[in-house]
């Protein structure tokens, strides 16, 4: 593909977007063409002699067609192989797989080269900053990673809608996920990036699940676990947000706010503590998770849709899911709380085939695909179309997603958050084997997770 005519259609295509989306103002119309990197490039590379042939009424009649279709107008300035690199989670792939394949059925007059690596959503931008012109052209990746993502230049702007409307066609938590100053910079992916408790509902009552202290009780009689991944900051932050214990990203977008060493902190570290001393609640990762459900030793567990198809093999009829209970710090029966979060879709601007990557985007976040999402993998749509459906609904996890909602908070903290958190973890769910003042066990996590970015 000739990048000069893909960037003069992309921007072509984005000013007849915002005319849309802006009533024609002028000026509007104007920004998308001029935010796109690659769309002046032509007209300051070409030479003097072309000028009066490209100022022409006759070289502007492609903008009125690009205004009217620029799938079509994309398609007609094909004239190479689109090659395009994806990369989805492995639990992902093959669903992608599928998705890809529908992507190139749609437009046969297309040669594609579309290539899927596996990269999980968690780790995708540590992976893409390493070289971001040599990332994939479209990936999929957790809404904390934005910021980061953004300021690295690593995420193509969302200016321009081929197939339908990415801001007003999802959730507004999504949207506002990945929105920074106001720019929208990827697309939603699913709704559901956040954890609550599975439990196989003949072992325990709907009673019994309200509390974490009567979970491990009734687990312990029935000689069965309960697992949580307690060394990992995403989950630990439950126990000392639902104490009122604060973990803020500041405004420079990097460092960090904690109160978790301040009155109360030392009440959540022996809870923990006090709960992990029985060998009941138990530090599991993932994929163990996965296997010690399947093998029945797990009966209840803190974790997310992903891991929702296990569980309800595993159960069966007994599957059941709802939001996080309570546990006590300090005498006082706290509500555990959680990370709201969402999965997104990128477009990497420094992708060759900027267009085809983000009407690929589109398909692979459209309706259908959020849809098709939840049928093979359980995920929560972001689409309000696909998400309002019966089906979606019907879903338990979904529905203790839902009920959790009401004690989850957005997840937004600086990178310094997460290796202070994971030790604090690991020391708590291994009984503090070397007795440190918890106060004092505190004040370190605390000034890791503070402590300015190099």
């Amino acid at each position: 593909m000739k990048k000069k005519v893909l960037a003069t259609l992309l921007a072509t295509a984005l000013a007849a977007s915002c005319l849309a989306g802006c009533g024609g103002s002028g000026d509007a119309a104007q920004t998308p063409a001029a935010d796109a990197p690659a769309a002046e490039t032509p007209a300051a590379d070409a030479p003097a002699a072309d000028a009066p042939e490209a100022e022409a009424p006759a070289a502007e009649a492609p903008a009125a067609d690009a205004a009217a279709d620029p799938i079509a107008n994309l398609i007609a300035a094909t004239t190479d192989t689109v090659t395009l690199k994806v990369w989805a989670s492995e639990e992902d792939q093959d669903l992608t797989t599928k998705l890809l394949d529908e992507f190139k059925a749609a437009y046969p007059d297309v040669t594609f080269d579309i290539t899927l690596g596996a990269e999980s959503e968690s780790t995708a931008k540590d992976t893409i900053l390493t070289d971001v012109e040599a990332a994939a052209d479209v990936f999929a990746f957790a809404d904390d990673q934005i910021n980061e993502l953004v300021k690295a230049g690593a995420l193509q702007e969302v200016v321009a809608n081929y197939t339908y409307d990415v801001a007003n066609d999802n959730v507004s938590g999504a949207v506002e996920a990945a929105t920074i100053d106001g720019k929208l910079y990827a697309y939603p992916m699913t709704a559901d990036n956040g954890y609550f408790m599975f439990y196989d509902s003949s072992v325990f009552s709907e009673s019994d699940v309200q509390s974490l202290e009567k979970m491990v009780e009734v687990a312990q009689a029935a000689n069965k676990k309960i697992a949580m991944d307690i060394s990992n900051g995403w989950y630990i932050y439950a126990f000392f947000q639902g104490a009122g214990l604060d973990l803020k990203l500041n405004d420079d977008g990097l460092t960090n706010t904690c109160t978790w060493n301040a009155a109360g902190g030392t009440d959540v570290a022996q809870a923990i503590l006090d709960l992990t001393a029985s060998n009941v609640l138990v530090d599991m990762g993932d994929e163990d998770m996965a296997t010690q459900i399947a093998e029945g030793n797990v009966v209840a567990c803190v974790n997310g849709t992903w891991r929702a198809e296990t569980a309800a093999e595993a159960w069966g009829d007994n599957y059941a899911a709802t939001k996080l209970p309570t546990f006590k710090a300090g005498g006082k029966d706290c509500q555990m709380s959680s990370y709201s979060g969402y999965k997104l879709i990128g477009v990497n601007p420094h992708s060759a085939n900027i267009g085809w990557a983000m009407l690929l985007a589109e398909y692979l976040t459209s309706e259908a695909a959020q849809t098709a999402r939840f049928e093979a993998r359980g995920l929560g749509p972001a689409n309000v179309a696909a998400a309002s459906s019966p089906a979606v609904q019907a879903n338990p996890a979904i529905a203790a997603l839902a009920a959790q909602a009401a004690y989850a908070t957005p997840q937004r903290v600086g990178g310094n958050f997460w290796s202070p958190a994971e030790t604090l973890g690991q020391i708590l769910a291994s009984g503090n084997p070397d007795g440190t003042d918890l106060q004092e066990l505190l004040d370190t996590t605390v000034e890791g997770i503070t402590a300015p970015v190099e």
